[in-house]
């Protein structure tokens, strides 16, 4: 027979065991707001103040609160991942840009001065010689002093031609970068880095005849997620659709947004096998979302239709009326 003493002797230590567990919860995440990498400080602040609202909700150690803590957590970690990821990216980029330049700068410098500094140089060797074997001492010294003079600014403008080089080297191999990445950027779509339908309509005309089309509607989720949380929001849900869709393929997919809801995959494969894609895709791609709205966790949810095209036997502009049909 169990006593009611040793019960609440029980009791008591697992009362005992949940506060020490309570207390570490929030020492971790207190400790996570504390030593949050700066990068910025508008987005570290934020990312500072939310996890410390986070602590003070869990604090009084209500299972729901608990409960919903896991997701906000996950969601706010990411989502200052994310973040970081971007701000170190660019950090990359400028120093590979710099030492791009520095390259640029010291090949330029170590370049030959030309012919015409060659002949120059060589005028001023037969100067000299003459007025080492010219008569009087004041006509040669006028004559040395005067090359001297020459030499030295030949020296000035071998520099300033050198340095006027570099300059337009470096300016050239800006215009070259802004234009790739503005070449770059206008076949991508910037919220979900996919391509855009009119990138995607290009490469439908150059598929070969083995490419199936995998056709995605969502129903409403992005447009139902700003009604009801916000723009921010929904932006948030279409990236993290795009990447889940992206977890669920190979890594060298072809995938295309094609409208605000509407997405498409090149699969290099038979039709068989792109409808157990479409499939997968719709198992796994459709369902809740956590996303993060003022620091707190919010959950929308997407469903999908899928659907999929034959490339062979169809014209690529068949084929690609037949996904606007699909979508409306």
């Amino acid at each position: 027979m169990i006593s009611i003493g040793e019960s609440l002797s029980e009791l008591e230590k697992c009362h005992h065991q949940r506060t020490i567990l309570l207390d570490c919860y929030l020492a971790a995440i207190q400790n996570l707001a504390h030593y949050t990498i700066e990068f910025d400080d508008e987005t570290t602040g934020t990312q500072r103040r939310y996890l410390a609202d986070l602590a003070q909700d869990v604090s009084g150690g209500s299972p729901g609160s608990l409960q919903n803590s896991r997701s906000t957590l996950r969601g706010l970690l990411r989502d200052y991942r994310d973040k970081a990821n971007q701000y170190l990216g660019g950090l990359r980029e400028e120093l590979a840009g710099s030492a791009r330049a520095l390259e640029e700068i010291l090949t330029a410098l170590s370049e030959s001065d030309g012919d015409h500094q060659a002949r120059l140089r060589s005028s001023l060797r037969n100067l000299r010689e003459a007025a080492a074997s010219a008569e009087g001492v004041d006509l040669r010294s006028r004559v040395l002093s005067g090359a001297d003079a020459i030499d030295q600014s030949l020296e000035e403008l071998r520099k300033q031609q050198q340095l006027t080089i570099c300059q337009f080297q470096m300016e050239i191999h800006m215009l070259h970068r802004r234009i790739d990445a503005l070449q770059a950027a206008a076949s991508i779509d910037n919220l979900t880095q996919l391509y855009n339908r009119a990138e995607m309509e290009t490469r439908i005309r150059s598929a070969p005849e083995d490419v199936c089309l995998l056709l995605i509607k969502v129903s409403g989720g992005f447009r139902q997620a700003a009604l009801h949380y916000g723009l921010e929001v929904s932006r948030e849900l279409t990236a993290a659709f795009a990447r889940r869709l992206q977890n669920y393929l190979p890594p060298t997919t072809v995938i295309g947004r094609w409208g605000q809801e509407e997405f498409i995959v090149m699969l290099p494969m038979s039709k068989p096998k792109a409808l157990d894609v479409a499939k997968l895709i719709s198992e796994h791609v459709s369902g809740s979302y956590a996303c993060l709205l003022g620091g707190k966790a919010v959950r929308p949810t997407l469903q999908v239709s899928t659907g999929v095209l034959e490339r062979a036997g169809s014209s690529p502009e068949q084929v690609i009326e037949h996904a606007v049909q699909f979508f409306v």
